[in-house]
C-alpha cells in the first residue's frame, strides 16, 4: 500500500508509540486522524493532523466516530486501555487484574465496528507487547492481555480478508507512559533492559516504523513483528 493519500485513523494517536506512528504516516503523505481520550493534553501532532475525542470502550462513541470518518483505508490501535495490574498472580487484586483487559476491549470494539468501513485494501494494525509470549515475573496479566490480542488477530484475519489485519508487539519502551524522570529514569530503563540482546529501551519511532511495515506491505496479515530488543531471546 501506497499510503499517501490515504486516510489513517490512528487511535492513541496523542502520545507515545501511537502519536510516533501518527507522525511518520503524515509525513509519507497519509491524512490522518488521530484519536485520544484527552486530545486537549495531546503531544505536538503535525500539522494537518486532524484531532478526534473518544473512549474506545463506548461503543456508541465509536460506532459514530467511524460512521463519520468512513471511509478510511488505515486503522491503528495504540491505546493502552486504562491501568495495568503488576504483581505475583497470588498476590494480585483481581479487579485490577480484570480491569487490565480494557485494551483488549478497547481493541475488540475497535477491530468490531470499524473494519466495515474500510475497503478491501484496508490494513489494520494493534499493539500487543512481547509478554504476551515471554511473560517476566509480575507481568501476568500483561501477558495475559497481550496473548489475547494476539489470538484475536490471528483468528479474525482469515474473516476480513481481503483486508489486512496484524499486530506489533514491543518490548520495553522509553514513552511517557513511564512517569519518571532524569537519573532514575536512566536507571529503570537500564535495568529493565539488561538482559536484552540489545541492552537499552526502544523509542516509540523504532515501534511506529514496523507499524508502518504492516500497513505498507500488502503480502502480511494474521502475524506478529516482535519490536523488542531481543527480549524474546534473553
Amino acid at each position: 500500500m501506497d499510503v499517501k493519500g490515504k486516510k489513517a485513523i490512528v487511535f492513541g494517536g496523542t502520545s507515545g508509540i501511537g502519536l510516533a506512528t501518527t507522525k511518520r504516516l503524515a509525513a509519507l503523505g497519509a491524512d490522518v486522524i488521530a484519536v485520544s481520550r484527552n486530545p486537549e493534553k495531546a503531544g505536538k501532532v503535525p500539522s494537518g493532523v486532524t484531532l478526534k475525542k473518544c473512549d474506545t470502550l463506548d461503543r456508541d462513541a465509536l460506532q459514530a466516530l467511524f460512521a463519520e470518518c468512513a471511509p478510511f483505508d488505515i486503522l491503528i490501535s495504540a491505546a493502552t486501555g486504562g491501568t495495568r495490574a503488576i504483581g505475583p498472580f497470588m498476590e494480585m487484586d483481581m479487579d485490577g487484574y480484570q480491569a487490565s483487559f480494557a485494551k483488549l476491549w478497547g481493541y475488540t470494539n475497535i477491530l468490531r465496528y470499524g473494519a466495515g468501513h474500510m475497503p478491501d485494501h484496508g490494513s489494520i494494525v494493534l499493539v500487543s507487547g512481547t509478554p504476551a509470549r515471554k511473560t517476566r515475573p509480575g507481568q501476568v496479566a500483561i501477558g495475559s492481555v497481550g496473548g489475547a490480542v494476539e489470538a484475536m488477530v490471528r483468528a479474525v484475519a482469515p474473516e476480513i480478508a481481503p483486508k489486512r489485519l496484524n499486530v506489533v508487539s514491543p518490548g520495553v519502551i522509553d514513552t511517557p507512559m513511564v512517569p519518571v524522570e532524569g537519573e532514575a529514569r536512566t536507571e529503570l530503563y537500564k535495568n529493565m533492559t539488561a538482559g536484552n540482546v540489545i541492552p537499552r529501551a526502544g523509542t516509540a519511532d523504532e515501534v511506529a516504523q514496523g507499524i508502518v511495515f504492516m500497513v505498507e506491505n500488502d503480502f502480511v496479515t494474521g502475524t506478529t513483528i516482535d519490536v523488542d530488543g531481543g527480549w524474546l531471546l534473553s
